[in-house]
């Protein structure tokens, strides 16, 4: 038996805001049960087992534009199959996890946006869904700082006021000295727990 050499090893990601907001995903939906899925989450209107959906649908996404430069307005009907949420999710982050990079350009529609920015939108919704779930989970797991105080720079230019609704909530104000992942969430319309 040999040891591998370092010539040997695969390449580390880059660990980007995506790849990291998608390992916190990740992190949230272990331990969920299905006694769980009817629990209110902060989204007032999904509970549990929509939120979960709803990240599903998203990863999908995400994957099918970094993978095609596309994404039909219409999801991909097996993406609507899955018996579990958590597994479902799981799936799709893994798969998006796969996926090379973000191409310069995404169609979406007749709109065209550009890969970066795509990426960073994606990083916004799966990090704060993350971070969402942990809450109706029960693990109260803030958005780590690093990739939160990311998130906080790019908000304003993927989520401006203009388009706010019916995407996300009013900001809520934070309190003083709110951390990095309260000021984020509070941004994007929900209450921190601090």
């Amino acid at each position: 038996m040999h040891e591998r050499t370092s010539a040997t090893r695969p390449a580390p990601r880059d660990g980007g805001p995506l790849e990291r907001a998608i390992g916190f995903a990740l992190t949230s939906v272990q331990g969920i049960t299905p006694g769980m899925m009817a629990r209110p989450t902060p989204c007032e209107l999904w509970d549990l087992e929509a939120l979960l959906l709803h990240l599903r649908d998203s990863l999908a996404a995400l994957h099918e534009g970094m993978s095609t430069g596309q994404v039909a307005l219409e999801p991909d009907p097996s993406v609507l199959l899955d018996d579990d949420p958590v597994s479902a999710v799981r799936v799709r982050a893994v798969r998006l996890l796969r996926a090379s990079g973000a191409p310069e350009r995404v169609d979406v529609g007749d709109r065209h946006v550009a890969g970066e920015l795509m990426e960073a939108a994606g990083a916004i919704e799966v990090a704060v869904h993350g971070w969402d779930i942990a809450q109706a989970s029960g693990r109260r797991k803030p958005i780590p700082e690093p990739l939160a105080g990311e998130l906080l720079r790019v908000c304003p230019i993927v989520v401006p006021a203009e388009v706010r609704r019916p995407l996300f909530a009013e900001p809520v104000e934070p309190a003083p000295g709110a951390s990095p992942g309260d000021r984020l969430v509070a941004f994007l319309g929900r209450r921190p727990l601090n």
